[in-house]
């Protein structure tokens, strides 16, 4: 079901000096940055070879990042993984008891289709599933 980890999303505070950081340690100069309003955060994107690792800001205190930033430090957010089919393996998942946070996927950074899997069914881990273009 699952081809690749397409990205690593990691929550900071300060989007602009983590870039800064991730641009010493990648080497990459170029990065894609954009606005999720569905989420209201704010993504930066760097490609790291076949994956990517995605730096992400909360805009608003009601923004899932921010929420996260209130009761952990920065870090770790989501492990995404590449599925071609997101629907198909939604459906799936929830048959083998799999607790989904979305049962239908919604548009996230990049338009990808994405849908998020509870922590509590993937060893506290926040898992995502994206459908490239």
């Amino acid at each position: 079901m699952l081809k690749k980890i397409h990205h690593i999303g990691i929550a900071v505070k300060d989007i602009k000096a983590a870039a800064e950081k991730y641009v010493a340690i990648t080497g990459i100069m170029h990065y894609e940055t954009e606005y999720v309003e569905g989420q209201d955060v704010d993504v930066a994107m760097f490609e790291v070879g076949e994956s990517r690792i995605e730096l992400l800001q909360g805009r608003s205190e009601n923004s899932p990042i921010s929420k996260f930033l209130e009761k952990n430090r920065e870090g770790l957010h989501h492990v995404a993984y590449e599925v071609e089919d997101i629907d198909k393996a939604l459906v799936e998942l929830k048959a083998q008891g799999f607790t989904l946070i979305d049962e239908t996927a919604r548009i996230g950074a990049g338009g990808m289709k994405i849908a998020f899997i509870h922590p509590k069914s993937t060893s506290g881990v926040l898992t995502e599933l994206s459908q490239v273009k």
